[in-house]
């Protein structure tokens, strides 16, 4: 990765190359990166949360690209947060899901799930021939403090059937949804929307102030289901503020 350092009096930071966007392939891209090999980086990461950044493996990363502010952080005030009607009928639908939060470790199952869900919606995309190298790579990292929140069929006999996990850095005073990965044969029941609630509750319970959900474009239409929840704090660059 070519990077160039910028000054700072305690954290170095340094911008990426040009790469292609993940979200505007037309669109030349590059990344504001805080020092990989900074030991005090797990200290760091809360901050960095706050500041708009979020985690890909071991790389705290934030878009900052010529001309273009389209990424914007965004996240969920826990206490100020009600779900709206369509949210209330995922719950409902989904009411006999089984909910466990576990360390950050993975399982054969995990991973074969993980494999379905990539062949199924990014196929061609650079990301379907990940395996158990690549999984520990991008949704564990070596250092963060990260847990899966896995959700399953309720069973009298055990477990129940994997639907989906929901990899989620947790701090003192948040939660970071990472990357959600469930059953592709059953995406109607909204098992997307369904991770990000139980995440909510999860950080409601142990009052937690708020669920950072990466970032959101406006236009694009993989990123529109953020919208949905509400309030919806966005980071300006300077200071958070609710999304009109």
């Amino acid at each position: 990765m070519g990077t160039e350092p910028q000054d700072s009096d305690d954290l170095r930071l340094f911008h990426t190359g040009e790469h292609a966007c993940g979200y505007w392939p037309e669109r030349a891209a590059r990344d504001l990166v805080l020092d990989p090999r900074d030991p005090r980086l797990r200290h760091w990461y809360p901050h960095a949360l706050s500041w708009g950044f979020r985690r890909s493996g071991d790389i705290v990363y934030r878009p900052h690209c010529a001309g273009c502010r389209a990424c914007v952080a965004v996240r969920i005030p826990v206490d100020r947060f009600v779900p709206d009607r369509s949210q209330r009928r995922c719950l409902a639908r989904n009411k006999g899901v089984e909910m466990r939060v576990l360390p950050a470790h993975r399982t054969a199952e995990q991973l074969a799930l993980y494999r379905r869900y990539l062949a199924s919606r990014h196929a061609g995309g650079g990301m379907d021939g990940h395996g158990a190298t690549e999984f520990d790579q991008f949704l564990i990292g070596s250092w963060s403090e990260g847990r899966f929140l896995e959700l399953r069929e309720p069973s009298a006999q055990g477990p129940g059937k994997l639907l989906a996990v929901a990899v989620t850095d947790c701090t003192d005073v948040s939660l970071s949804a990472v990357y959600t990965f469930y059953e592709p044969d059953e995406a109607d029941r909204g098992l997307g929307t369904l991770s990000i609630l139980r995440q909510i509750e999860w950080a409601r319970r142990e009052r937690r102030r708020h669920v950072y959900l990466g970032y959101w474009i406006d236009g694009h239409p993989k990123m529109d289901y953020k919208r949905r929840f509400r309030p919806l704090e966005a980071f300006d660059g300077r200071q958070w503020h609710d999304l009109p």
